[in-house]
């Protein structure tokens, strides 16, 4: 009989492969949909929240933004990048996201043009000495900190299109685009590991690669202009003694044995409804290696299912991706949007305690 563990415990054993007394869970969400959950289970404050649905949650620290003021008007803004978005309503005011609207890389056709015209991010625009006294408040959670994606903010801050035909065609920009973004992320983070002072357990070393039916882009332009990048973020997130965490949406199955080499520890978000993605060949291939997270399905089962499918593939990803009594870390496969009723995501973690319990007789 195991006795009762912290989240941190918990969390922590999963990725470690060690033993369990039940499966962790984990909650990402849409600001509307945590609001609406919280309404609907009577959660007055997060650790009610957390405490009613038996969530092991990673909570997540990061330094204050102190750099010059970023663009804000009416329903627009930037970030640090320069990338402007607006602010978009769906499904009858159920919720709102931000689409781009402008790549401020996107005009420039050469690196002298974008060496004039364009101001990349500094480390300095960040305070980092709270990040201690934040760590310091979740004692008995997994803590998370830092997110290395040089992918996800080339397609951002060059466009999409012009991002991909520069891979394909213009090495010379792409490399001096992404070394510009890695630069940043390794200053970045190296303040940010010295100033948490070993109180971090996870880093994102991440990136969205995946589309609903396979990769962006070819495994080839991985191995050119992404690989020996990521390898250098993950041995500098190891160094630090911080698991890796591997966010990548889609379905990615030819890049996980490359993920698996160069040493990520934990993979989300396992949408294993796409082509390639089954589970048990997943479990099969790479459970020895990494820890799985995620795996709910958000995109048919959460929002359109009964609450009955709800149970059901819950049930099935712990039967497979937690056979062996560890190496999963129950979550939906992305944010819970707000049109996922309150009864659905009660079901999905009332299941996951009790179905994932290793002490039921």
């Amino acid at each position: 009989m195991f006795s009762e563990m912290t989240s941190r415990e918990r969390i922590l054993a999963a990725i470690r492969h060690e033993a369990l007394d039940r499966v962790p869970m984990d909650y990402w969400g849409t600001p509307e949909a945590t609001a609406k959950i919280w309404k609907g289970i009577g959660a007055r404050t997060e650790e009610d929240f957390i405490r009613i649905l038996h969530l092991d949650k990673i909570r997540s620290v990061a330094p204050r933004y102190v750099g010059p003021q970023l663009y804000a008007e009416g329903n627009l803004k930037a970030d640090i990048w320069g990338v402007i978005t607006r602010n978009i309503s769906y499904h009858d005011n159920a919720g709102t996201y931000d689409e781009i609207i402008r790549h401020p890389l996107q005009a420039f056709e050469t690196i002298d043009e974008m060496e004039a015209g364009y101001r990349w991010p500094s480390v300095d625009w960040f305070d980092f000495s709270g990040i201690a006294a934040q760590c310091d408040k979740y004692e008995g959670y997994a803590i998370e900190g830092g997110y290395m994606a040089p992918f996800y903010v080339y397609n951002n801050i060059r466009g999409l299109q012009e991002s991909l035909m520069d891979l394909a065609a213009d090495p010379e920009i792409a490399d001096y685009v992404l070394d510009k973004i890695c630069d940043f992320y390794t200053a970045y983070h190296t303040r940010l590991f010295e100033a948490a002072d070993g109180r971090l357990d996870l880093s994102q070393v991440t990136d969205d690669f995946g589309t609903q039916s396979g990769l962006m882009i070819s495994m080839d332009l991985f191995h050119r202009f992404f690989r020996e990048r990521m390898v250098k973020f993950i041995g500098m997130v190891k160094a630090n003694g911080i698991h890796v965490f591997h966010h990548d949406d889609g379905a990615i199955m030819p890049l996980i044995p490359e993920l698996c080499e160069i040493g990520i520890e934990l993979l989300n978000p396992i949408q294993w409804h796409l082509p390639g993605m089954d589970l048990t060949m997943l479990k099969d291939r790479f459970g020895d290696r990494v820890c799985f997270h995620g795996g709910i399905d958000n995109q048919f089962v959460l929002p359109f299912g009964t609450t009955r499918e709800v149970e059901d593939e819950v049930r099935t990803c712990i039967d497979i991706l937690a056979r062996d009594g560890t190496g999963y870390i129950l979550a939906p496969c992305h944010n819970v949007q707000a049109i996922s009723s309150v009864e659905n995501v009660v079901a999905m973690f009332e299941t996951g305690r009790a179905y994932g319990s290793y002490t039921r007789s």
